[in-house]
């Protein structure tokens, strides 16, 4: 078994799509702004995150509501240089909820949240001096 991405599911699917591409800089697999489906991936790593069309799942399914409520995700994403990398997704829009600081003796951490609400974590691993 391997784990294909995680997958959000959105009201706002262009809002969303902009927000993952042109905010965090993540890579769009098919350029499908319009959505219902597109699958986005970091510049390294095979993990992956998509955004369906709240909408469409819930044709499909018959049971999935029109909005969430409380937050039911948190994407993570690990950066080498945590400062840079907040400086210029502020600089694209991106409004940080926490952050960067510490989070442990190892970790500093930022939060923020996509235009549908769910949190995301940006993590930078220390390396320890021993």
């Amino acid at each position: 078994m391997e784990l294909a991405q995680v997958r959000l599911l959105v009201s706002d699917f262009t809002t969303c799509y902009h927000f993952y591409a042109d905010v965090l800089g993540l890579k769009p697999q098919s350029g499908a702004t319009d959505g219902p489906y597109e699958r986005f991936s970091p510049a390294t790593g095979s993990a992956g995150i998509a955004l369906q069309d709240r909408a469409a799942m819930a044709d499909l399914l018959g049971e999935v509501h029109d909005t969430a409520t409380g937050h039911r995700s948190l994407v993570v994403l690990r950066v080498d240089d945590l400062d840079g990398y907040c400086a210029r997704i502020t600089e694209r829009g991106a409004t940080l909820l926490h952050g960067p600081a510490p989070t442990t003796d190892r970790m500093r951490t930022a939060h923020l949240k996509d235009p549908e609400g769910n949190l995301v974590e940006l993590q930078e691993w220390q390396l320890l001096n021993v």
